[in-house]
């Protein structure tokens, strides 16, 4: 059968990669064109579009560059009625998807969702859009399901696929990654400064004024994949920090602590038990148009899914050097970590076990087989 799926940013790309082989397990004779990234390609099938010629940040990025979207849309909508799938299947990205997947349900293509949009977090009303233009959604929060039953919608959830992309990593030689690079003895603090560009201009520069104050530890920036190292480079002039790209599980492996940018890569942070502070700072246009429009008591997906503050949120003007400096000196506390550790384990048991996108591509294949 022929599967058309498009993810659009880089976790997108990993959840979509374990996907396609969960769906080349089920259908030896699968063909699937996607958008998505290295790791989707990586997999097989044909690149359509790289998510990095699409990453836009905030409702003002988006405002400035939509008729670079439209023709995103267009282009789209044109391949997919050349490409004649048998399903088209969503991953997240919901400003994008959401627009072809209204346009694909009125011309009678399948119409399936691998991880929700969050219309839990913001304009709920969405939900209505969603249960006419797609045949099947498949979620990963545990929460999501009583969520959509509100709406008298039935979803599947299936877990969350971080559990199988963490379980399945070999162990790594922590003696050996810190030689290859270039790393000391000195406990490390990791910093995950987020994916886009305005995002990491926004937190580095706040991450690092700590490294001063913290002579007894090394920091290691996370870099991301769809960013070059030039991009980095200006933001790195200590001699106390280190720079690691496309590494970011072997570096949490080896963790002490971690600055993490809101975003899946706090529940990243958290399944690797490392102890973290969770920092967002926006476009102040987006920023304002989100805090009218988003109705959640928490932003990071550790809190949201125990429904507790388990880890720090600092947001906006909360975050600076000060109250950074005063919560990672909180979790290097041996009894702070204690209770992190143990409010991890819950979350991983709140998450279900392993075989998301086992689970989803069983679904898939089987609705597709039967309809």
């Amino acid at each position: 059968m022929k599967y058309y799926i498009i993810a659009g940013e880089a976790s997108g790309d990993l959840h979509g990669s374990n996907l396609m082989k969960a769906l080349l397990q089920e259908d030896s004779e699968a063909n699937i064109r996607f958008w998505g990234g290295d790791l989707m390609q990586a997999v097989g099938g044909n690149l359509v579009m790289h998510y990095k010629e699409r990453q836009f940040m905030g409702f003002a990025e988006v405002i400035m560059n939509l008729r670079k979207i439209s023709g995103h849309i267009k282009f789209c909508k044109k391949d997919i009625e050349t490409f004649q799938p048998d399903v088209i299947i969503f991953i997240d990205n919901s400003g994008f998807n959401l627009r072809i997947a209204k346009w694909a349900k009125e011309l009678n293509f399948r119409t399936h969702y691998y991880i929700s949009p969050q219309v839990w977090a913001s304009r709920a009303g969405r939900v209505e859009k969603i249960k006419r233009d797609i045949d099947a959604m498949y979620c990963i929060l545990p929460f999501e399901e009583e969520f959509y039953k509100k709406y008298n919608y039935d979803v599947h959830f299936v877990g969350h696929p971080l559990i199988d992309a963490i379980a399945d990593r070999p162990q790594i030689n922590e003696n050996k990654f810190r030689k290859t690079h270039q790393l000391s003895t000195k406990p490390i603090i990791a910093l995950l400064p987020g994916s886009r560009k305005q995002e990491i201009t926004k937190m580095l520069g706040v991450m690092l004024s700590l490294v001063d104050d913290f002579k007894d530890y090394q920091f290691v920036i996370a870099g991301a994949p769809s960013q070059d190292f030039e991009f980095y480079k200006p933001f790195i002039k200590q001699n106390n920090v280190s720079f690691i790209s496309n590494k970011t599980y072997d570096l949490l492996s080896v963790a002490n602590a971690a600055l993490v940018t809101s975003g899946t890569a706090t529940l990243e942070t958290a399944l690797y038990k490392v102890p973290q502070v969770v920092c967002y700072k926006a476009n102040a246009i987006s920023y304002h148009i989100a805090k009218r429009i988003i109705t959640l008591k928490f932003i990071s997906l550790v809190n949201l899914i125990m429904d507790r503050e388990v880890v720090t949120e600092l947001i906006q003007g909360d975050l600076n050097k000060n109250r950074l400096k005063k919560e990672l000196t909180s979790i290097l506390n041996p009894k702070k970590r204690e209770q992190l550790f143990l409010d991890y384990y819950e979350l991983e048991q709140k998450l279900g076990g392993k075989g998301a996108s086992e689970k989803a591509a069983k679904l898939i294949v089987y609705k597709i087989s039967n309809n």
